[in-house]
């Protein structure tokens, strides 16, 4: 079953010391052969070695077959460092448990005959084709029992990321080999003091950045009931003496699982830095029948010299690129609407008709129908109806028809809100087959939902004839799909002891195989992705839904924070935001919750109908100019100029590819007595980031004709700035920048 100096003013000494890195770098050349690849094969010393745009990974084999990684990080230094890499000796590319319990590892099996001792030796590798990128194959066996760990590393030298992952198999006739641990990979730094960069938070306050020392120890973050509001599965890593910086090396990653994960920051051997990532296998465990293979995730990993900017410039072109997926990776997102908080679950056809008129008046794209309007769904409270996927007569007495065919009409597409994994004991799924759903015999778990339990193939089978239905039978062109249960009582009624402990991985497993065949059957539909908030906002989930939903905290000045997290390690095109009218600060103006919401997929999600003739003439020009400046916003490269973690400002900025245009997002959040803040007593300059110096832009409010504008060159806005452009708390201001031929 198979389931990322020291400077001087004199001449000569800088010479030396350029010709000294010359020579280092041409003799480390001549170690492979004349090939153009990402990947290579080294003769001295023996091993691989792959290179992206900025990077260098080098594997060495050793004389008793063992695979090391000696190198990761900037190619101008990987010479001098695979030559005094004694560190290294104590971690291979695949730890084990097994000899001395010194590292952390990526595996841990138990033999059929009980022993619980691993031992890799190499075997061989070659350079394999995987979706049209170069990927490094390597198979080692353990030397007695018949265990085979087939490492993958697929080159993306653009991005300057590598994603990993492993099979394991099972080659023996008979006899069962039990996993009680199994990560995707990972990699090694060398001694040195590391910053570890995270992602946390709770729901209602996710993605917040956290920075944090990695003294001698283990780091864990992890995940552990199939939601990541608590945390994100993405990290960056620098030296300590450079953390921050603009040009500070950066080591970062991304975990592709929704289901339970872990990564773990190891600075227990010599007092260097190992890094490991892949599903969590707490209470899991998995037992690998004879002739059977486990894959694991991926984990992207990837290196810059860029700093923190820089990798979030390598993931989000990366994500964008290569990750979502393909059939909308270059499609603009629309404009949505969507009526939760204008009807709840109130909704019928002729309140829907209402609001579809409106948010056409409007400028939306997309009006989606939120929860209430499937059958028994009544109110939040008593969690009424989920399951029973066919529309409510009641309140819809002739279907969906009406509303999607007046929808079309309009010119918008039509967008639905379902919660497949879900159910109500209520619903008729939950009364006709209750070994459907998770639970623990003699617990009470959640009362009003229940998770169905994926891992039980009729219970996929299930799930599929349905949603095929819904979608055959409505013209539906969007699929919002929630999941608002963490997974507490994995239970699976009938189940054997040794198939229990196998339900979260078989669970995710299906999955993403429920979501993968839907879209291949109904291949023009774009699919969100939501859970509770951001529940699970991870590249596994994105690999398969066009754009995600961060938080249900849709306060402008709250979602500054969260947009901002989110950006770190995300494109722009798959961050959906919602203008509503919900603040949790003091009255915040429409302009500003526009203007917050504009700098990813814009939604609204407010009760239009309330708006005042002022509103809806400052919605539609919003509106209006979002889809001017869209191509940037959700296709361009984002440098983030102003963090709010750092001040009560916050400024982005997105180019064009070639950086002839731009858009210029900046906002201020409260104001405080001038110098009585940290933040405050710096400067207020605004440096703007990768214009071309040569070339000179002019500087326009985005939307208002009357500002003719203002020509400034490239290296003037980069080097002396622009005096920070907006007065008084809360507010924002929008800049278009072009470039002057």
């Amino acid at each position: 079953m198979q389931q990322q100096f020291f400077v001087r003013k004199r001449t000569g000494f800088i010479r030396v010391q350029f010709l000294f890195s010359l020579l280092c770098f041409l003799i480390f050349n001549h170690a492979f052969s004349q090939s153009d690849s990402a990947i290579r094969r080294l003769s001295n010393p023996d091993g691989w070695l792959i290179q992206t745009k900025s990077s260098v990974y080098q594997l060495t084999i050793t004389a008793n077959k063992k695979l090391l990684p000696v190198f990761y990080g900037p190619s101008e230094e990987a010479a001098f460092t695979s030559r005094n890499a004694g560190w290294y000796e104590r971690v291979e590319e695949v730890p084990v448990r097994g000899g001395l319990a010194n590292k952390s590892t990526a595996l841990e099996v138990v033999f059929a005959d009980g022993v619980r001792d691993a031992d890799l030796q190499y075997v061989s590798g070659e350079v394999v084709q995987n979706n049209g990128r170069s990927t490094l194959k390597i198979v080692q066996t353990d030397k007695i029992y018949p265990l085979q760990i087939t490492t993958y590393i697929r080159v993306l030298p653009e991005y300057d990321v590598l994603e990993k992952w492993m099979e394991v198999g099972n080659t023996a006739k008979k006899g069962n080999i039990k996993i009680e641990k199994l990560l995707s990979g990972g990699f090694a730094l060398p001694a040195n003091e590391y910053t570890l960069t995270q992602w946390s938070g709770t729901d209602l306050n996710e993605f917040q950045h956290y920075e944090s020392l990695l003294t001698p120890g283990v780091k864990l973050i992890e995940n552990r009931a199939f939601k990541s509001n608590p945390n994100a599965p993405w990290f960056a890593v620098q030296p300590k003496a450079s953390a921050g910086e603009k040009n500070s090396p950066t080591w970062f990653g991304s975990l592709h699982y929704s289901g339970n994960w872990q990564l773990v920051f190891d600075k227990a051997f010599a007092n260097g830095l190992q890094v490991l990532g892949g599903m969590n296998f707490w209470d899991t465990e998995w037992n690998l029948k004879p002739g059977m293979k486990l894959e694991t995730p991926k984990l992207t990993i990837g290196f810059t010299p860029h700093g923190a900017d820089g990798a979030s410039q390598c993931l989000a072109a990366y994500v964008r690129h290569d990750v979502l997926p393909p059939s909308h990776r270059n499609v603009l997102r629309p404009v949505l609407y969507n009526s939760w908080e204008a009807t709840y679950y109130s909704v019928s056809e002729q309140n829907q008709l209402e609001l579809a008129q409106k948010a056409k008046e409007l400028g939306a794209e997309l009006f989606v129908i939120d929860d209430g309007w499937f059958r028994g769904r009544t109110d939040g409270r008593s969690q009424s109806g989920l399951g029973n996927w066919d529309v409510d007569k009641n309140k819809f007495p002739n279907g969906l028809t009406p509303v999607i065919k007046k929808v079309h009409e309009l010119g918008m597409q039509f967008g639905l809100w379902v919660e497949p994994e879900n159910v109500n004991p209520n619903s008729d799924v939950a009364k006709a087959h209750p070994d459907w759903i998770f639970q623990v015999p003699g617990r009470t778990g959640n009362v009003n939902r229940k998770i169905l339990n994926l891992a039980n193939e009729a219970v996929y089978q299930h799930l599929l004839e349905t949603f095929t239905r819904l979608l055959k039978e409505n013209e539906i062109d969007f699929i919002k799909w929630d999941q608002n249960n963490a997974l507490s009582e994995p239970g699976w009624s009938g189940a054997s002891t040794e198939l229990q402990r196998e339900a979260r991985i078989r669970h995710i497993t299906n999955v993403y195989r429920l979501v993968e065949e839907l879209r291949r059957r109904f291949p023009k539909v774009l699919f969100e992705s939501c859970s509770g908030g951001g529940g699970r906002v991870d590249l596994g989930m994105l690999s398969r839904m066009d754009q995600t939903w961060l938080s249900d905290n849709t306060d402008p000045v709250d979602r500054l924070y969260i947009q901002y997290g989110f950006l770190e390690a995300m494109p722009a095109n798959a961050m959906v935001s919602w203008v509503t009218s919900t603040t949790r600060h003091q009255p915040v103006s429409l302009d500003y919750r526009f203007d917050v919401s504009m700098s990813g997929v814009l939604g609204i999600g407010s009760d239009i109908r309330k708006m005042t003739p002022a509103d809806v003439d400052i919605a539609r020009k919003k509106i209006a100019l979002y889809k001017e400046i869209r191509p940037l916003v959700q296709q361009g490269i984002l440098h983030k100029l102003v963090s709010p973690f750092e001040s009560n400002r916050c400024a982005l900025q997105y180019n064009s590819d070639d950086s002839k245009q731009a858009v210029l997002f900046c906002y201020n959040m409260a104001e405080y007595l001038n110098g009585s803040q940290p933040s405050d007593r710096g400067s207020k300059t605004l440096k703007l980031e990768g214009l071309n110096p040569a070339k000179k832009y002019r500087l326009q409010k985005a939307g208002d004709s009357t500002d003719k504008g203002t020509v400034y060159p490239g290296d003037f806005l980069m080097n002396i700035g622009l005096a920070w452009p907006v007065k008084n708390a809360y507010q924002s201001l929008i800049f278009t920048l072009k470039q002057i031929d």
